[in-house]
């Protein structure tokens, strides 16, 4: 099984099973954001949580391998047109070298980690509209100088 065929697959059971990420995360002892990157094949995921993967979903044969494969993390380099994920892709354009500024001036000259990393995304009860609240926590690593 390749891994598009293992995101549609993993797609097709979460529905037919009426699962959130949350409660599969949950499931397999495992943060949401990270087992939802794995199901959609952007993450590979150890043999104890893949095994746990197939379980909670009923997945076929090859899925285990699928979601065991190191990915290929690639992604269309057009603008998004998903609202959502175009609202992100906005926030960098607008604000990334301010974040970037401000990461240098805070670190030095260097990078957030995207390997040793977390993130959280929460929702915030507001009077004025309910808030999204994400959360990026990757570690500094500053360039090398040789």
């Amino acid at each position: 099984m390749k891994k598009h065929e293992l995101v549609e697959t993993v797609i097709l059971a979460k529905q037919a099973k009426g699962l959130s990420w949350e409660k599969i995360a949950a499931e397999i002892d495992m943060s949401p954001v990270w087992t939802t990157s794995v199901c959609l094949g952007m993450n590979s995921a150890p043999e104890p949580q893949a095994n746990a993967l197939c379980k909670v979903l009923g997945l076929p044969d090859g899925a285990k391998e699928a979601l065991m494969a190191f990915p290929s993390k690639s992604w269309e380099a057009a603008v998004p047109q998903d609202p959502l994920v175009y609202r992100l892709y906005e926030v960098v354009g607008v604000y990334g070298t301010t974040m970037k500024e401000l990461i240098h001036e805070k670190f030095g000259d260097g990078i957030m980690s995207a390997i040793d990393f977390t993130m959280n995304i929460d929702k915030e009860d507001h009077p004025k509209g309910d808030r999204v609240v994400i959360t990026l926590n990757g570690k500094f690593l500053p360039y090398k100088h040789w």
